[in-house]
């Protein structure tokens, strides 16, 4: 593994339009440093119209995707088999391994569990996630999304790509970001 850092920001894409006008702008910074995948996810939006979790103690949690989320998908280097990450800015959190598409979901039992700090203004929520690599899948393809509630429970689907007809962060075409630096 090499001593060196590789960054990149990319902005994420809603699914479909947000109607509420609520958000600015979403987006991701990609950082890799010898032995950690770290995430920054910078929303930038009127936070009193979205329901943020409060913080919380860090723990595992299941079902995180069903409020506001910040989530990172990787694919293994070889096979079909991928990881999800869940975090969410209550600062607990889940990680699943997949053997294939949707399929053989199992939690993923990690040493270290991830890192997550939160820093909150009135439009600005920022998630940053420490990934310990030796936990996650050899892989260099990553999908990035967010899932957020609105304030009457509706939510939105952001991820760079959305290649279904319905949001669908599984889908092997979403793993579109390419890792450098691993």
């Amino acid at each position: 593994m090499s001593s060196s850092t590789a960054s990149r920001t990319v902005r994420l894409m809603p699914y479909a339009t947000v109607a509420d006008g609520s958000v600015q702008s979403l987006e991701v910074r990609v950082e890799c440093t010898a032995g950690a995948l770290n995430l920054r996810y910078s929303l930038n939006a009127d936070l009193s119209r979205l329901k943020v979790p409060a913080l919380k103690s860090m723990r595992r949690a299941d079902e995180l995707w069903k409020h506001t989320c910040f989530e990172a998908f990787l694919r293994a280097a070889t096979g079909t088999g991928y990881c999800e990450v869940n975090v969410a800015p209550s600062t607990e959190w889940a990680m699943y391994s997949f053997d294939d598409y949707r399929q053989g979901m199992k939690p993923t039992n990690v040493p270290q569990p991830p890192a997550i700090t939160v820093d909150r203004s009135a439009h600005r929520l920022t998630v940053d996630v420490r990934l310990d690599l030796k936990v996650l899948p050899s892989s260099r393809a990553l999908a990035l999304i967010v899932v957020l509630e609105h304030d009457g429970g509706s939510l939105s689907y952001w991820s760079l790509q959305h290649p279904a007809a319905k949001p669908d962060f599984h889908h092997p075409d979403g793993f579109v970001f390419q890792i450098q630096g691993l």
